[in-house]
């Protein structure tokens, strides 16, 4: 997507990448606001945007857009030349990102607050951080690590405390946790893995190559395994007109102009950009949640937001010194493949 004004004028990456981070920032608000709106409009006493029916159309529609955008890389040649050890690696961050951690969002969005997912997902990035210092031996400084550990402290905050709830989960340790908190916990800690696998293994995968077949796999994963665990009466309502209106224009704008705004963004911008700019994707689901939802932050989570803000602010001034003593590479193949996909998570 190229934009040009009549006067010549470009956006810059920044303008690009913040649009593409409002989008994503208000994907997990929307998602709830549809089942809710899909609870007004009852087939036969079942919601038709049900979580399973959002996450199985919305998947099929990114990967149909994906393809269409990515046919032209998927020729014998190049397919190859990829050995058998990447598609290996491929199915397994496949199975892990487009399959288990949506599986685990969406039912942590089924039964606890947006707030809470947005804020604890947060979780990812100290983690990510943690285990390429650890197994890749990345360099940081004292202030990356600073803004890892508070964020951290953040989120543990937003998670313990919590308003008593009929869904909460002893620890044995004189505590307790909400289920919807510690489903979101473990897809971040998922996530972070296979981040790290896409890090290692994937570095020469085609970006196309790669996001086709990851949604392609993430989606008939994800469809086999309800229909083996709940049966395939529990996508009765998976061709109805209502769901595949609403799942069309969400799609169109979470996966056609929010990716379209991302890369574009990717390709004008450093890496320390786009850090800068997902700093601000919390904020806009907090935000979203409000206005969508009318969801008003709890103690914990304004406890917890604020010292994971404080924890971004802290990377930040990391990153930016990193940025005056070495070069930053342009982003790569694993920051673009943050944006692929389904937005719903």
């Amino acid at each position: 997507m190229q934009t040009t004004s009549k006067l010549g004028f470009q956006p810059s990456g920044r303008v690009y990448l913040l649009m593409a981070i409002v989008i994503f920032g208000a994907a997990n608000a929307v998602t709830r606001k549809l089942t809710e709106l899909g609870a007004l409009n009852l087939i036969d006493g079942r919601n038709p945007i049900s979580f399973c029916n959002v996450l199985f159309v919305g998947n099929l529609c990114a990967l149909i857009l994906l393809a269409i955008a990515y046919g032209r890389e998927w020729r014998k040649p190049a397919l190859q030349q990829i050995k058998w050890q990447d598609w290996l690696s491929m199915t397994l961050v496949a199975l892990l990102g487009a399959a288990i951690v949506p599986t685990l969002i969406f039912t942590a969005l089924a039964i606890t607050p947006v707030n809470n997912v947005i804020l604890i997902s947060q979780i990812d990035t100290p983690l990510v951080l943690a285990l390429s210092v650890w197994i890749l031996g990345d360099r940081v400084n004292k202030w990356v690590v600073a803004g890892a550990v508070v964020s951290f402290i953040g989120v543990a905050l937003t998670v313990l405390i919590q308003p008593p709830g009929s869904d909460m989960i002893s620890t044995g340790m004189g505590m307790a946790i909400g289920r919807g908190a510690l489903f979101t916990v473990i897809a971040a800690v998922i996530k972070a893995i296979a981040n790290l696998i896409s890090k290692i293994s994937l570095r020469e995968i085609p970006l196309g190559i790669f996001s086709v077949f990851r949604m392609l796999v993430g989606t008939v994963f994800f469809f086999g395994a309800t229909v083996v665990l709940y049966g395939p009466e529990h996508f009765m309502d998976v061709g109805s007109q209502f769901l595949w209106q609403w799942m069309l224009g969400y799609a169109a704008i979470i996966v056609v102009a929010g990716q379209a705004f991302w890369f574009n963004g990717l390709k004008r911008s450093t890496a320390s950009e786009v850090s800068f700019a997902t700093a601000f994707n919390p904020i806009v689901g907090i935000l979203s949640a409000f206005l969508l939802l009318g969801e008003i932050p709890t103690l914990g989570q304004y406890l917890g937001g604020i010292v994971i803000l404080g924890g971004i602010f802290l990377n930040q001034i990391g990153v930016q010194k990193l940025n005056r003593t070495r070069s930053f590479p342009r982003p790569s193949m694993n920051d673009m493949n943050e944006a692929g996909g389904f937005k719903g998570v």
